[in-house]
This record gives structure tokens, sequence and C-alpha cells, in this order.
């Protein structure tokens, strides 16, 4: 079993699309997928250019990884000091291109997602700590531990450093697999104007 950051694949750039693609089908039906590209066939064909936006923004301000080169399970871990993406970082990740392949329409709701999720995020979240923005595994792969891999290999390393982990979820199955991994609920909520329920959780570092 790997267990340190150092026996995982880090992306770069180069793999962003393939990453892209594997996030994409493994978020296909994820409430805030649905919600944002709500079209069943406008989502499976462009859910990718998301995808991609939010892995190269997790590869230029914080670190992805993989349980091997054929990116099986891919997590993205940003310091809290990057977790909040500005315009210029934004543009840089590729923001304006998701806007021209998904409309204003998408941009208005992913705003609005976007600021309440950084609303409870601070809320939460005051203090230095990482942040797990991506978990996602191949849909053909699942259930075969590769989340654990990759959650176990930084958990290491943050205990290390003795800093907490933050993560949020949109799914109620996620909250017990979460809390197994020694996650605890901070607060329990609703997107408001939306029927997606947010659970912000964390894990302190052992000692």
């Amino acid at each position: 079993m790997k267990s340190s950051l150092n026996e995982l694949y880090r992306l770069t750039e180069d793999q962003v699309k393939l990453a892209g693609k594997i996030l994409s089908e493994a978020f296909y039906d994820d409430p805030i997928s649905v919600y944002l590209i709500p079209d069943v066939s406008e989502r499976k064909a462009k859910l990718k250019y998301v995808y991609e936006y939010v892995i190269r923004y997790d590869i230029l301000y914080g670190e992805v990884y993989a349980t091997s080169p054929n990116l099986e399970g891919i997590a993205g871990w940003l310091h809290s000091e990057n977790a909040y993406k500005t315009v210029k970082r934004q543009i840089k990740s590729g923001g304006p291109k998701v806007i021209s392949k998904l409309g204003m329409e998408f941009y208005k709701k992913s705003k609005h997602v976007q600021e309440f999720t950084d609303l409870i995020h601070k809320k939460n979240a005051p203090f230095k700590h990482w942040c797990l923005d991506q978990l996602g595994v191949d849909p053909k792969l699942q259930g075969k531990g590769h989340a654990g891999v990759l959650l176990k290999a930084m958990f290491t390393r943050l205990d290390q450093e003795a800093l907490p982990i933050y993560v949020e979820t949109h799914k109620e199955k996620n909250v017990a697999i979460y809390q197994h991994y020694g996650f605890k609920i901070l607060e329990d909520t609703m997107i408001p104007n939306t029927d997606i329920r947010k659970w912000a959780m964390l894990k302190e570092p052992s000692v």
C-alpha cells in the first residue's frame, strides 16, 4: 500500500485534458454538475471543460496526485492561501474558455455556487489548513481503494505539518466515507436558491 506522496504520481499541465475527462465522468451525476449543466447531452459533451479548468487551477496553485500515470484516481489539494480563486488566477487557469464553451447562464450559476462556497469555507476554516479540492476515481475503477490511497498519503504528510484538512461534499453518501477517514461535520446547509445540500467537514491532524 502506498503511504507517502513520493509513491504517487504528481500531475503536470500535460495531463490536464485526460484528468479533466476522467473527473467529468466521475462527477457526471454530482448535484453541482447537474445544476450547472442540466441538459444531459450537453453535460456529457462539455463537463470536461469545467474539470480541465478545475484541475489546471489545482496544478498551478496547489498539488495534484494520481495513483499512477494512468490516473485511476485523482486528488487535487490547495493550501488555504491559494484556495480562493481570484480573477487573475481564474484567467490563468482557463476560466474564459469554460465560459465561451458553456455560456453566460453557466457563468451566473457557477459564480453563485462559488461565492457561497467561499463564504462557507471562510466561516468554517478561518485558519491555516489544506483543502481537498477534488477527489475523483474513474467510474470503471471505483471500489478498488484508489481514493483511500490518495487520502492516506496526504494524511501522512499533513500530520507531520500539523495542519488540518478541509473538504466540502454535496452527496450524503460521501459524508460517511469522509467520517470513516476522520473528518467531522462543521456545517450542514443548503446552497441558496437551489436544492443542493452542502456539508463542510474538517479532519484534525493526528498528534
